[in-house]
C-alpha cells in the first residue's frame, strides 16, 4: 500500500486523519482509493480535467508530479501539500 500524507486544510475528509494508506498504481489510483472512502476529497486536490489544482501540490518519495498519471509502487510515499500564497 501507498503511504499517503494529507495536509491539514483537508484532514476534515479524512476524519482528522493525516497518514492513509491507500492502493493503486498511478498517484490517480490512489487519489481514487481515498476518494471512494472519504468523498470530495480527490475534487480538493485535482480539478475537473484531472489536473493538478495551481494551489496544490503532490510529490511522489520526494520528487514532484507534474500530472496524477504517474506510477506509483506499493513501497512508495504521497505527500499532498496545499501551496501556500501572501506577502
Amino acid at each position: 500500500m501507498v503511504q499517503v500524507f494529507i495536509p491539514s486544510q483537508l484532514t476534515s475528509y479524512t476524519d482528522g486523519v493525516s497518514r492513509l494508506a491507500a492502493a493503486g498504481g498511478s498517484i490517480e489510483q490512489v487519489l481514487d482509493d481515498l476518494d471512494r472512502r472519504f468523498p470530495g476529497l480527490k475534487f480538493r486536490v485535482v480539478d475537473e480535467q484531472d489536473r493538478i489544482r495551481r494551489h496544490m501540490r503532490i510529490f511522489r518519495n520526494g520528487d514532484r508530479a507534474k500530472d496524477i498519471g504517474q506510477a506509483v509502487g506499493e513501497t512508495d510515499e504521497v505527500l499532498i501539500f496545499g501551496a501556500l500564497s501572501g506577502g
